[in-house]
Formats: C-alpha cells, sequence, structure tokens
C-alpha cells in the first residue's frame, strides 16, 4: 500500500494522576522493596517492612528470616517492629508507621495491635493470609483496644511483581 502522507499518531497514556494518601509513602516503600530483596539470598520470601518513628525517621527494619534463622515467627513485620521496640525502649509504638511490602498476616496483625502502631501502609494483598482488609480485618476489629490506620496499595504492582519473581524461580 503506497504511503499517503497521513500520519498516524498514538494515543497519549492516561494521565495519571495524584494519589494524597497513597502517594506520600512511596520513596518509604522503595525502601521496603530494597529490603525485602534481601530476604531472597536465603531462600526466603522477598518481604520487607520498615517501623518509621514519629518523625518519618526507620527506626527499624525487618526481611522475612524464616528459613535464614529458623524461627516461624521471624517475618519482616515482627523483625522490624522487635527492633523499633529496642531502639525506642518499650514495647508502645504509638506515632509509628509500618510499611510492609505485602498485607500483614493473623500473627503480625496482632503485633501491629498489641505494639499501639499508628499506621499500617501495605503494598501487595495477601488474599491467601492477609489479615488487615482482604481475608481477614484484624487491625480493624472494633472488639480491640486499638485500631491502627490502614493504607493499602501502595506501589502494590512493584511489590506483587517481586513476589511472584521469586515464586517463578522456586518452581
Amino acid at each position: 500500500m503506497p504511503d499517503t502522507g497521513a500520519m498516524q499518531i498514538a494515543p497519549l497514556p492516561a494521565p495519571v494522576r495524584p494519589d494524597p494518601v497513597r502517594d506520600r509513602w512511596t520513596d518509604r516503600m522503595r525502601l521496603a522493596i530494597a529490603e525485602a530483596a534481601l530476604a531472597t539470598a536465603t531462600g526466603d520470601v522477598p518481604v520487607g517492612a520498615l517501623v518509621l518513628g514519629p518523625d518519618g525517621t526507620v527506626i527499624g527494619r525487618g526481611h522475612n528470616e524464616r528459613e535464614a534463622i529458623g524461627d516461624p515467627t521471624a517475618h519482616a513485620e515482627m523483625v522490624a517492629i522487635r527492633q523499633a521496640a529496642e531502639k525506642v525502649g518499650e514495647w508502645r509504638l504509638g506515632g509509628c508507621t509500618l510499611v510492609v511490602t505485602l498485607e500483614p498476616c493473623t500473627m503480625c496483625a496482632g503485633a501491629i495491635v498489641l505494639s499501639r502502631l499508628d499506621r499500617v501502609v501495605y503494598g501487595a494483598l495477601d488474599e491467601k493470609a492477609g489479615a488487615t482488609g482482604s481475608l481477614f480485618d484484624v487491625v480493624r476489629d472494633r472488639r480491640l483496644n486499638h485500631r491502627p490506620e490502614v493504607i493499602p496499595g501502595v506501589l502494590a504492582e512493584e511489590c506483587a511483581e517481586q513476589l511472584r519473581a521469586f515464586f517463578d524461580t522456586q518452581r
């Protein structure tokens, strides 16, 4: 077919709309994603977590270490919460925020409530074991004495892709 000289213009991608709730957490989530990458060296599932102090500084960090140390409770959230409590010098983490690449499980959700964290920010949903909104919603159960704010879906696709890539190598 001869060239008619008509210019073909591809449609522009839809503009990305600002998300004032989630956008403020993307830099911290990228740090958690980098922390998650450390887990794969020991064959652990790549989940990373940070605890931010009231001023936004990192006071705890962790990645899954279940395989590395043979401890079923060594989830990224638990490691980060323990480190933050040690740094603060007490178990109460009021004013603090947990940033984690995967929705916390029931064990970690219990630790979030018991440590009095103010907020949980997570990336990918865990439809099989999630306890902060998908399968269960432990942290917002009205019967409990503490209910942190939950901000789901921060860099969800990047967090999910990191997990998918890991499990693809396991098959």
